[in-house]
């Protein structure tokens, strides 16, 4: 089997385990179905996601004119707190701003390898956990729109991390957490305009990942360094793919990279 394309995120399904695709221009591929196949990853140019051009990508599959130009791709992205949105004020393009920042958004509880708070859109529930390669997680408060939820994960930061140690996450160095307990905890740091949002009864949500061998120790596969890389497929996990010999591949993070893709 052999495909062509620019990378992008893997999209997901929930299930038991989560279900992984590759999307390509006119083709997908399901990627738990090439468990334990040997993947020939060659890169072959880049393909900004905005201007198409093969221009080097600079952060977020972009190159770095499109990155500091483009809507989707604002400080408020990284930052909810600075979303301004909801004051009518622009960033770089209002409409698309209040499209993206005016809906509910869930401030929420993961465990990937330690706990973290984060922030995502309600329709990206439970996506934005899988792509963190979380085990288990849960919602702490559900607001109206992106501003409110970046200053309660401010606020929670100040009691909790929020970032994710990969290597920890990618050779399963995991332990369960009580995360009803800690939600509980936290519900006093929660500011004033965002109580009334707090979510008192819902249960953890677990995940189950396409694994079969996890790695001992991580070597990441970096395609600019690295244009050609053969491996035997053992497991997906958050964004990544892990190799035999404890190579792993961030797709999320190669996304802009069109490459080939040879199946064997």
């Amino acid at each position: 089997m052999q495909y062509k394309g620019v990378l992008r995120k893997m999209q997901t399904e929930i299930g038991h385990p989560i279900q992984y695709f590759m999307l390509f221009e006119n083709d997908f591929l399901n990627v738990n179905q090439i468990l334990n196949k040997e993947m020939q990853l060659d890169f072959i140019k880049f393909q900004c996601l905005s201007c198409g051009e093969n221009r080097p990508i600079f952060r977020q599959g972009f190159c770095k004119t499109c990155f500091f130009e483009t809507p989707s791709a604002g400080d408020w992205i990284m930052r909810p707190e600075l979303s301004t949105a909801h004051l009518g004020k622009e960033d770089r393009d209002l409409e698309y701003e209040k499209k993206v920042q005016l809906q509910p958004h869930i401030v929420y509880l993961a465990n990937s390898s330690n706990i973290k708070v984060g922030v995502t859109r309600k329709t990206q529930v439970p996506t934005r956990w899988i792509d963190q390669g979380a085990h288990e997680a849960i919602e702490i408060v559900e607001v109206p729109n992106r501003y409110l939820a970046g200053i309660t994960e401010v606020a929670l930061k100040d009691h909790l991390g929020d970032k994710t140690n990969w290597r920890k996450m990618l050779t399963n160095d995991v332990d369960d957490e009580d995360l009803v307990a800690w939600r509980n905890k936290l519900k006093q740091y929660v500011p004033p305009e965002a109580k009334d949002f707090f979510l008192e009864n819902n249960q953890e949500t677990h995940m189950e990942f396409p694994v079969l061998k996890y790695p001992d120790k991580v070597k990441s596969l970096n395609l600019g360094k690295t244009p050609s890389f053969k491996g035997i497929l053992k497991g997906i996990k958050g964004q990544y793919l892990l190799f035999e010999d404890n190579t792993v591949f961030n797709v999320r993070g190669s996304e802009g990279y069109y490459v080939s893709l040879g199946i064997s």
